[in-house]
């Protein structure tokens, strides 16, 4: 039972010593303690059968070995933030990589970043990742923390110790725009839940590599039941188009099914285009073109920079990382009247 448990207070108690010094002779930090203290506090150690708790470990050591991953609890998750398929297949790729490096993982999700202060406090995190967070709360962070940390597709101006950790999404979009005129696609319409910051950025690729006159644009509701409404009052000018670039998979594969309760075939009638080439992509009907962002790279590099800028040998603010389009069957090729 936690509550029988003897702490570090009770065997600095019945020796009358500092739970400091009963604590650096757990820890092994003995320099500045006599040989018959060390000899006395393992004794009864032993004697009262210690168990030191893993926060107690933990808290105690210089390195805790714990990094943070911290998500925005955004609304348009409607609470639900860590099923979708970024956000998992992101902590997954972070899971791995942080056991690789010999550290520990902790996630909270939380809008708030004041949350995030504490619960780095709390744990004694060597770095955080963070993801879904705008600048304003990088630069709170910044302001009230001083371990390093890595933002995944952040957007805030240099700063000492925070690394923007993201992806080449204007490409992105100008690999989507290419192979759309490829297969013979001169009507595009992107769909985003706003016209900002990265989704932004893969609307104004596809614009490049295609005609801006060719390239409509729609801002869907964030909220599920809102789309749908959306979705039908709008059905006749989105079939005005030939092909739908959806600037994340998930908007992708909820517009298809959408489209097949309504009667129409992906992509005999429409083509659809996502963005991220989560689990989704390959068991949706058909499966998903989409542009491909590696989640273990990114992982592999956020460990590797949350390092180095603890130690001070990192001095790049902002890593962009290269993506690529996967062809599958959710694209029909105009040119030949056929599927790809």
């Amino acid at each position: 039972m936690e509550n029988d448990r003897i702490r570090i207070c009770d065997i600095a108690q019945e020796l009358g010593l500092s739970t400091a010094t009963v604590s650096n002779v757990i820890h092994g930090k003995t320099k500045k303690v006599s040989d018959e203290t060390v000899k006395r506090v393992q004794e009864l150690l032993e004697k009262r059968a210690y168990i030191p708790s893993r926060a107690e470990i933990l808290l105690a050591q210089n390195d805790s070995k714990m990094i943070g991953i911290v998500v925005n609890d955004h609304e348009k998750y409607e609470g639900h933030v860590l099923e979708d398929g970024f956000i998992s297949s992101a902590i997954n790729a972070l899971s791995r990589e942080i056991d690789r490096a010999g550290y520990f993982m902790m996630v909270k999700v939380t809008s708030q970043w004041e949350d995030i202060v504490r619960f780095a406090s709390m744990w004694n995190m060597e770095g955080l990742v963070l993801m879904g967070f705008c600048e304003q709360d990088c630069k709170k962070l910044r302001e009230n923390m001083h371990i390093p940390f890595v933002v995944y597709d952040g957007y805030f101006e240099e700063t000492e110790k925070i690394c923007n950790l993201t992806i080449d999404n204007q490409d992105g979009g100008y690999q989507v725009g290419q192979y759309l005129s490829h297969m013979g696609h001169k009507n595009v319409l992107c769909i985003s839940d706003n016209c900002i910051c990265m989704d932004l950025e893969r609307m104004e690729g596809c614009r490049k590599a295609l005609k801006p006159e060719a390239v409509g644009f729609m801002e869907i509701p964030m909220q599920l039941e809102k789309r749908k409404i959306f979705y039908m009052e709008n059905l006749s000018e989105i079939l005005e188009y030939t092909a739908v670039f959806a600037v994340s998979d998930f908007y992708a594969v909820e517009l298809i099914h959408f489209l097949k309760d309504k009667g129409y075939n992906v992509p005999e009638d429409i083509s659809v285009v996502g963005f991220d080439d989560n689990v989704l992509c390959r068991y949706s009907s058909p499966a998903l073109t989409t542009v491909r962002q590696d989640a273990e790279m990114r992982a592999g590099y956020a460990i590797s920079i949350l390092q180095n800028l603890k130690k001070g040998t990192e001095h790049r603010f902002t890593v962009k990382l290269p993506v690529f389009l996967v062809e599958r069957d959710s694209v029909k090729n105009l040119n030949e009247g056929e599927r790809i």
